[in-house]
């Protein structure tokens, strides 16, 4: 039986030390202490999570601060407990609290993951209203809307026909993946 931790900061810039020094009060081995330095939006991009998954064995115990420093919404915690549980690991979150071997601590995860899911929820709509009343005054100065290629129309009418592949119309008009589809709804919401 092995103790992980799990530390996770948004970006390069922030600091891991307060995390760390915790990983340091449980004795827990450096080489034991897996450290993010990537926004939490998406678990799949996150690679350090996915091996520390992945090396977890039956019977660990894999420590984190604070449940939003491991999951970003209720779906995504709920899953990674679910995958610790099936293969035997114990999952424990400091700040909450939150000890999965008993079934207050289950109980408690699912409210606290919850509960963390609606203040990012409201953090999006405060900024939503944010931008908007920013957009009203004039002072937004957001990402410049996507240029449409010329082409367009003439390359989408070929991919909505099936005669042209979405990576071959990216290609020829020098298009990124997100691009490409961004303009797709651009071009349905006009149309």
């Amino acid at each position: 039986m092995q103790t992980y931790y799990y530390i996770r900061v948004s970006s390069k810039e922030q600091n891991t030390i307060r995390q760390e020094v915790k990983a340091k009060e449980y004795s827990i081995p450096r080489e034991c202490v897996y450290i993010e330095r990537v926004s939490g939006k998406n678990i799949t991009e996150r690679p350090v999570l996915t091996n520390l998954m992945a090396s977890l064995k039956n019977g660990d115990k894999l420590i984190v601060d604070s449940i939003s420093r491991f999951a970003r919404n209720t779906k995504d915690l709920l899953e990674l407990v679910e995958q610790l549980n099936s293969k035997g690991i114990i999952f424990i979150s400091l700040k909450e609290a939150i000890d999965t071997t008993t079934p207050t601590g289950v109980f408690m995860l699912t409210v606290f993951g919850a509960v963390a899911q609606l203040e990012r929820d409201y953090i999006k709509d405060r900024q939503k209203e944010g931008i908007s009343i920013a957009v009203s005054e004039g002072k937004y100065k957001g990402r410049k809307a996507i240029k449409v290629p010329k082409l367009w129309d003439k390359y989408y009418k070929m991919y909505k026909e099936n005669t042209i592949k979405a990576i071959d119309v990216m290609k020829i008009l020098g298009l990124k993946k997100t691009t490409f589809y961004k303009l797709i709804n651009q071009y349905k919401e006009n149309n």
